[in-house]
């Protein structure tokens, strides 16, 4: 889509008004701009969008299957082949391209709704563009999220077969269960249909996305802020049982804190983690699951019922006393359905393929106000 440069100038002097109109009151009933939707919460600006005040995101879109079987036949075979070369590659892509579809989707800012996106938008895959500010420099984000150059590539060969028809934000989904796929875990049908978003927000992705030093009443109310269920927190939780986190993230960890009683087995592992982190400065990686670290499989939950869970997050799961977390029910006992996905791998897998899906109609992108990026790095104003 090609814009004129009289075009670009008063979108971007709508942006500067909408961010001006955010410091000042408005009159007759209206109430003030919600000033914290504007600002990060480590004091960065967060940019209102390349499009200014453009509302991106509303849960006005229907997703659903085989969207791509008319306009792009090949969109999900191409996905396939993409992911599974990046993974031959490097094992860890895997972990790397489902995290960043639940790092899309996890932004999701109900009371900024008017400027910012919300849900599985691909927002995440947006450069910082001065003045726009991006999600890569979040806390959660920065120095971890990674993939971008792979998810590149294969949008690159997307658009050669079918121009502007495969957002970035399905690229991510369906890049997500191909890297569980791959790894050896479920698979399910992808629900597709999402546009992409013109904004992001620092803001959301500080705030929303859960943190590794995380309790479990914690993590019940980041999840129960999207709408998703305490179960759904510990199904998607097991995607840790591939990936590596740095040193510096479980810190609390090598302190011995989150263990589960004082097992010989867990006293070994958490000796093993303080050698490996004692000489790097806190940039080492350990995998997340040691015994497994490349299957997807069930192992995780196993492990933190040893006492082996590598974040306090998720070591945490295991130790929830039932009916303590606010939140859970009986059917949802955080404690319980560890043991369950640890005893029993299909329920775990079946449980998983229905959260992912749950958390991939996260307020998708209202399809009047979305686009297809044919960068999934910039929108395509700037493309």
């Amino acid at each position: 889509m090609a814009y004129s440069t009289t075009t670009v100038a008063m979108l971007l002097v709508l942006a500067a008004a909408v961010a001006a109109a955010a410091s000042t009151t408005t009159t007759g009933s209206a109430a003030h701009v919600n000033t914290s939707c504007v600002t990060g919460s480590v004091g960065a600006t967060v940019s209102i969008g390349y499009g200014g005040a453009r509302a991106s995101a509303g849960a006005g879109l229907s997703l659903g299957s085989g969207v791509y079987r008319a306009t792009c036949p090949r969109a999900e075979e191409i996905v396939r082949a993409g992911v599974e070369r990046a993974v031959a590659a490097d094992p860890r892509m895997a972990a790397s391209l489902l995290r960043l579809h639940f790092h899309d989707c996890f932004v999701n800012v109900s009371s900024c709704s008017f400027l910012f996106p919300q849900g599985c938008d691909g927002s995440v895959l947006l450069d910082d563009k001065p003045p726009f500010v991006g999600e890569k420099t979040a806390v959660p984000n920065a120095n971890s999220i990674r993939g971008f150059e792979v998810i590149d590539a294969i949008k690159a060969e997307l658009e050669r077969e079918c121009p502007e028809t495969v957002s970035c934000a399905d690229l991510l989904a369906i890049a997500a269960r191909d890297s569980v796929v791959v790894s050896g875990g479920p698979s399910w049908e992808v629900e597709a249909g999402r546009k992409d978003s013109h904004t992001a927000s620092l803001q959301g992705a500080n705030t929303n996305l859960p943190a590794p030093t995380s309790g479990v009443a914690t993590l019940v109310q980041k999840f129960t802020n999207v709408g998703l269920s305490a179960k759904d927190m510990v199904a998607l939780s097991g995607a840790h049982t591939i990936g590596k986190a740095r040193c510096t993230s479980f810190g609390a960890r090598l302190s011995g804190a989150g263990a589960v009683g004082a097992a010989s087995k867990d006293l070994t592992f958490l000796q093993s983690l303080q050698q490996l982190c004692s000489v790097s400065a806190g940039s080492a990686l350990a995998h997340l699951d040691l015994a497994t670290p490349a299957t997807f499989d069930n192992q995780y939950y196993i492990n933190l019922l040893s006492g082996d869970g590598l974040l306090p997050s998720d070591q945490a799961l295991a130790s929830s006393p039932a009916g303590a977390v606010p939140g859970t029910d009986d059917d949802d006992d955080v404690a319980s359905l560890v043991a369950a996905y640890a005893f029993d791998a299909p329920v775990f897998f079946q449980d998983f393929a229905e959260s992912m899906l749950r958390m991939g109609r996260l307020a998708p992108g209202s399809g009047g106000d979305g686009e297809v990026r044919v960068n999934c790095r910039v929108v395509n104003i700037f493309s």
